[in-house]
């Protein structure tokens, strides 16, 4: 399966100059919304991904995301994992688990994004789970940004990968673009102006 060609396909693999949630600046950008906005595209992307995990044997009772993004990637791989789904989501500033979700004492977790970058997000999710007594197994995303090692890949971890060293990543494919810190940004000294897209800008 070939993730890049979906992605440009979907019209989520997207050029240009800009504006990461991290505040740094890349040329490249990836719009899993997009890709996920087609339920059969989801359904496929979700079944592999499921594959993986499943060749791990890893044992998961349920599929926590972080929302805004990781919710339709989640609930799509905690339909084809069959097991439970929940959310976590901010609230003045701060991942929580709310609406009623409860996590149970010893249940296994595997927390998923859309996209994984440093991993800021989803470790925060997994706090949360531990805070309720859950247990966090793995963590999941349909594309890895090439900073924390994912099963299957000879992308090595970087210094700012957020995510612990004791659990595996499964992910479809890495997307290691070039990022800049707005300072050394080449595209800004060409004279262009960074866009800020996704779930934090449009």
């Amino acid at each position: 399966m070939n993730i890049e060609q979906i992605y440009k396909d979907a019209n989520a693999l997207l050029e240009g100059h800009f504006k990461l949630s991290s505040g740094n600046h890349s040329q490249f950008y990836l719009q899993s919304a997009k890709v996920l906005e087609d339920p059969k595209t989801a359904k496929l992307l979700a079944e592999a991904l499921a594959l993986e995990i499943k060749k791990s044997g890893i044992k998961i009772d349920a599929v926590c995301a972080p929302a805004l993004g990781g919710l339709i990637a989640g609930f799509a791989l905690a339909t084809a994992l069959d097991v439970r789904f929940i959310f976590a989501e901010r609230s003045d500033g701060e991942m929580t688990i709310r609406r009623g979700f409860k996590v149970k004492k010893g249940e296994r977790y595997l927390v998923c994004e859309d996209i994984i970058t440093t991993g800021g997000s989803a470790l925060e999710a997994a706090r949360e789970i531990v805070k309720g007594g859950g247990e966090v197994v793995a963590y999941a995303a349909l594309a890895n940004r090439g900073f924390c090692q994912r099963v299957g890949s000879s992308i090595e971890r970087k210094d700012n990968c957020k995510l612990p060293l004791d659990k595996p990543l499964f992910a479809l494919a890495d997307f290691a673009f070039e990022m800049y810190s707005p300072e050394n940004c080449p595209l800004c000294k060409d004279g262009s102006v960074a866009i800020k897209p996704g779930s934090r800008g449009n």
